[in-house]
């Protein structure tokens, strides 16, 4: 079993996220969704020095406002594939202000995709739940729980 701490950043600009369609990335668990940009922690890293490390490596943009959202905490199970059992505590950033210009991703195709639009791309199912969150007119910090079973959403508690 592995645990995890990584980041998840959602860009907004005009009414829009900038998202990142996985579509480079050899072995890749998101391969063919869209998601925003984000990472995992290096050794010693707070959440938002690897929320900024990982939105400048993918994107060439440096977040200059932004809001710690909320935490998002992964369990996915594999039935007859324990070794690839996972938990995931996601960090999740919303960014309104950045400097920089856009760069390639070596991880996928980076586009600006209208709000309303975002779910009718290839997406994890958890994602709409805490999207709605952030789009909410609320800033407060919240907590969330997804169960995949063999990539299935089973279940999601919400503080």
């Amino acid at each position: 079993m592995k645990i995890t701490n990584t980041t998840l950043v959602y860009i907004e600009k005009d009414n829009k996220y900038l998202m990142l369609h996985r579509n480079k990335k050899e072995n890749d668990i998101n391969e063919g969704k869209w998601i925003g940009v984000g990472g995992k922690f290096k050794f010693g890293e707070s959440p938002e020095e690897c929320m900024e490390r990982e939105v400048y490596e993918e994107t060439g943009l440096y977040p200059v406002g932004y809001f710690y959202c909320g935490i998002v905490t992964f369990v996915a199970e594999y039935l007859g594939e324990e070794d690839k059992n996972e938990t995931e505590y996601m960090h999740l950033f919303k960014v309104t202000e950045f400097e920089g210009e856009l760069k390639e991703c070596d991880e996928g195709e980076l586009v600006w995709i209208e709000k309303e639009d975002l779910f009718s791309l290839p997406h994890w199912k958890g994602d709409e739940l805490f999207l709605s969150v952030i789009n909410s007119k609320g800033k407060r910090f919240f907590s969330m729980k997804f169960s995949y079973i063999n990539g299935k959403l089973l279940g999601a508690v919400y503080d």
